[in-house]
């Protein structure tokens, strides 16, 4: 069999190099877009990465954002999301796939949250919500403050602590709600109106740390404005940092700031009242030291003007002790149960701290991690085997395999496969693809099924 080389043809491109200059002519061309699209098929392995496909009515792209971009995203988006992307358009040489390597994701229609939120103050405006006259005093001293917020958020620690540092003897009770995402303004709701059918507190704290304009939107929504507004107890609104406003804030009969400035706006300075009863006690003692001097001076008096009273005297004199011995005695009481009632507050307080609710739910927490750790090493191990089993038998029917075994694939230029003889000419050239390795041939002579070769 003669085989001859043909020199004639252009050199082609492998596969790999045709997609090496598609990408890199992708790269120059676009260095940097904006896409807006929904958001499907999205996936997260435990590499850390995100893999979505971004889509409109008509076309869709691919889209990888690495784990060390998308830690920076505030909020994982959801299946359906309408997103905004920053990235580079590349192509995945390995699949021959056309996508955009993510930098930066967002939200769109941002601006309709805030069209949202004009509208409806306007119309809680337009109700009179906004009135001042409708609004509640705040308790001078309050005997009980209620708190709606997230039991694990910055916001009740910030509270508790200025509550401590202030006024400790003031009990707390927290109404535990979420304070963002899906179903947190249902939450809120709930909560407020379970800290007017408890009744045990006579105003209440509503909020939650800083955050973005959708982090803080459940205190934007109508319910939420509304359970406020009907809320029998003086309410506090303290969302977000001092540069923040919400519906919340407009509706409630006091905003703060900050929730440590609710704390700071309600709690009495517990310096200042030791201070003044101080003074005040310096003052009975002072009073009191005066009139008993003025009394012993009449005494005295009296006595002169008694021609032999000493019995009499002696009598009041003992009596006058008696009340000076009483009246001390009774203001050492006082202060006593003072002291006592300041030292059980701080007990209470002690007792009505998160912290081991807090301890409980991390156990719980690390418990489940290791649950999830354990699930998940066992379905790899799983998989792997399946894919182990399915490698076996793919290799089993695997054309390779039949090379192997001593047989060829050949074909042509224009058929990568021949499967009959009568495709074939006298002088064509073919490629026989073997077990290992090929070769390349000149056909000098073609025998179609029915015409077997003589015998030479």
């Amino acid at each position: 069999m003669d085989i001859t080389a043909n020199t004639s043809r252009p050199r082609a491109l492998s596969v790999s190099e045709l997609n090496h200059q598609v990408r890199h002519l992708l790269e120059v061309s676009f260095l940097q877009v904006w896409v807006e699209g929904e958001l499907s098929s999205f996936s997260r392995p435990s590499s850390g990465h995100w893999y979505f496909t971004l889509k409109d009515a008509k076309s869709q792209i691919r889209c990888a954002m690495f784990r060390g971009n998308n830690q920076r995203v505030s909020k994982t988006p959801k299946e359906g999301d309408q997103i905004l992307i920053r990235g580079k358009v590349t192509l995945y040489e390995a699949r021959g796939d056309y996508q955009i390597i993510v930098e930066s994701l967002e939200p769109a229609g941002l601006g309709a949250l805030q069209q949202a939120f004009e509208a409806l103050k306007k119309k809680l405006q337009a109700e009179g919500l906004f009135e001042t006259e409708r609004k509640k005093p705040l308790p001078t001293v309050p005997r009980h403050i209620g708190i709606v917020t997230s039991p694990t958020g910055a916001a009740v620690h910030d509270i508790l602590t200025v509550l401590k540092r202030r006024c400790p003897g003031i009990p707390v009770t927290l109404y535990p709600t979420s304070v963002q995402g899906a179903g947190a303004a249902d939450e809120i709701v709930d909560a407020i109106r379970k800290a007017e059918r408890h009744g045990v507190a006579d105003v209440l704290i509503i909020g939650r740390g800083g955050g973005s304009l959708e982090d803080l939107w459940p205190f934007n929504e109508e319910k939420v404005a509304r359970a406020i507004a009907e809320c029998s107890l003086p309410t506090v609104s303290a969302v977000g940092h001092e540069v923040d406003f919400s519906i919340a804030d407009f509706v409630a009969d006091f905003r703060a700031p900050t929730p440590s400035a609710a704390a700071e706006h309600l709690a009495p300075d517990q310096t200042a009242w030791l201070r003044t009863l101080d003074q005040q006690l310096h003052r009975l003692d002072s009073v009191i030291r005066r009139i008993l001097r003025n009394m012993s001076q009449q005494l005295g008096h009296l006595g002169q003007r008694l021609r032999d009273p000493r019995r009499e005297l002696q009598a009041y004199q003992q009596r006058l002790d008696e009340q000076e011995i009483r009246l001390l005695s009774t203001m050492r009481q006082r202060l006593s149960r003072v002291e006592q009632q300041l030292q059980q507050n701080q007990q209470r307080l002690s007792a009505q701290s998160p912290q081991r609710l807090l301890n409980e739910r991390l156990e719980r927490t690390s418990q489940l991690g290791e649950r999830l750790q354990r699930a998940l090493q066992w379905r790899l191990g799983e998989q792997r085997e399946r894919l182990a089993h399915a490698g076996q038998a793919l290799q089993l029917v695997s054309p390779l395999a039949t090379l192997d075994r001593g047989y060829a694939i050949v074909g042509t230029a224009e058929k990568p496969v021949v499967r009959r003889a009568s495709d074939l000419y006298a002088g064509d050239s073919i490629t026989a693809r073997l077990g290992q390795g090929h070769v390349e041939a000149l056909v000098t002579a073609v025998y179609p099924e029915d015409e077997p070769p003589e015998n030479s």
